[in-house]
């Protein structure tokens, strides 16, 4: 692989590190739109704040302009991009208090072409306070859609967008996926992981129905994958039979490395990008990128 990579050795103490900018050799192919990504999986642990973080950084190395959602009150999204969510408002103020997103949004150190909107810790009342709203599951629409808009008319067009959910099926997550026009769902390969999908899955279908028809499941990827047991083998097989043309088959390994990243606050990409984890993620944003892009799909169809 052609891409180039500083490795950087790891930290001693879990402070921050000042981060070099970050770019592939090779860039990804642009989508002719901004293409808005719901990470949802009601399940936690799963890999779903992970794979939203790094995939953005990934994309964002790929010199692709990204912006990343933090709406998971836990603030795990922050925390991996090195953004401290206690300093300013974030994402509770836009949609209970109709800040624009603008006011919020922060660059994120090292990475030239990605932005996070952070979570903050009202966020955790968020759903609570929306009850009585009208029009309260297009909030996050309005806001993001707004945003977007003025970027664009700027000259600074996004290129993606990923919206980390929390892992439930509240109010903060039928938002986004009300806002998105594809799904990402990260799918641990353990049992239990797949007795929860079909609850996702109705969700989706409800959505789709009654708020946002354009909605779609376009990307599925396996996360912390040990090709060495029968069982992450037999869901990656069952993943693959119900999602045959969504699911990514490059899957994210159990990995060290990918776990001790957001200790350091920082994605995989930066604090190790030589290492089996982040090679997956590129991988994976490479095939997203992929398929985003028309005229590749159709070079690969016709060769």
């Amino acid at each position: 692989m052609d891409d180039s990579r500083e490795t950087l050795a790891p930290p001693l103490t879990g402070e921050k590190k000042v981060i070099g900018v970050r770019r592939l050799k090779e860039p990804m192919p642009t989508p002719l739109k901004t293409r808005i990504f719901t990470v949802a999986n009601q399940k936690g642990g799963v890999g779903k704040t992970t794979s939203a973080v790094n995939i953005a950084a990934a994309l964002a190395m790929g010199g692709l302009r990204t912006l990343v959602i933090d709406l998971d009150p836990q603030g795990n999204a922050c925390t991996a991009l090195g953004i401290d969510r206690n300093q300013q408002a974030g994402m509770y103020e836009v949609l209970v208090k109709d800040r624009p997103i603008s006011a919020i949004v922060q660059k994120v150190a090292g990475f030239p072409h990605l932005e996070c909107a952070p979570a903050d810790r009202g966020l955790t009342e968020a759903e609570i306070n929306m009850v009585g709203m009208v029009a309260r599951e297009l909030q996050l629409k309005k806001a993001l859609l707004k945003f977007l808009h003025e970027r664009e008319a700027a000259g600074e067009r996004f290129d993606y967008v990923l919206i980390d959910c929390p892992p439930s099926l509240g109010l903060l997550t039928v938002n986004a996926l009300t806002v998105a026009e594809e799904v990402l769902i990260p799918i641990q390969c353990e049992y239990y992981s797949l007795e929860g999908l079909t609850q996702l899955l109705e969700t989706i279908e409800k959505i789709t129905q009654i708020l946002n028809p354009a909605l779609v499941v376009s990307t599925v990827i396996l996360t912390m994958f040990d090709s060495r047991t029968r069982l992450a083998n037999d869901v990656a097989n069952n993943v693959r039979k119900y999602f045959p043309t969504q699911l990514i088959d490059t899957p994210i390994p159990r990995a060290v490395r990918i776990s001790e990243a957001p200790s350091f606050f920082q994605t995989v990409m930066t604090y190790d990008s030589a290492s089996p984890g982040a090679l997956a993620y590129l991988t994976v944003a490479r095939e997203i990128a992929r398929r985003g892009n028309p005229a590749i799909n159709n070079e690969v169809f016709s060769a």
